[in-house]
């Protein structure tokens, strides 16, 4: 299977000849870094992060929140953690009928940005 190129990290080849990876970080699966190679679940952590903002309405990265809460992604899992996650989603999508429906977007949402790839759901699962 051909390896997963996310929309949020599209690798490419400059001018010169060199290759370089252009993404917006935040977007990015950590691996990425460790391997300079983008895997098949490298989209489904981009789509984890795309759902983490549109649950809480927070940009993926934000050096105009506090340090703790500067990645989004490390954020959100440490609220989860500590079963706060009522308070970190944004009140626009928030309201008692829908609770259920979040936590299990919340969980997915979860899943799906574990640092580990090998971790990740497959893109058909999500």
């Amino acid at each position: 299977m051909a390896e997963a190129i996310s929309y949020f990290a599209r690798c490419c080849i400059s001018s010169d000849h060199s290759s370089g990876c252009q993404g917006t970080l935040g977007y990015l699966d950590p691996e990425y870094f460790h391997t300079s190679q983008l895997m098949e679940k490298s989209d489904v952590y981009s789509f984890g992060v795309v759902l983490i903002e549109l649950l809480t309405g927070l940009k993926a990265l934000s050096f105009e929140r506090p340090e703790h809460q500067r990645n989004l992604c490390v954020y959100f899992v440490s609220m989860m953690e500590e079963d706060r996650l009522l308070e970190i989603l944004d009140g626009r999508v928030l309201n008692e009928k829908n609770i259920e429906t979040l936590k299990e977007m919340a969980a997915l949402g979860r899943r799906c940005v574990r640092l580990k790839g090998e971790e990740r759901p497959t893109m058909k699962e999500v």
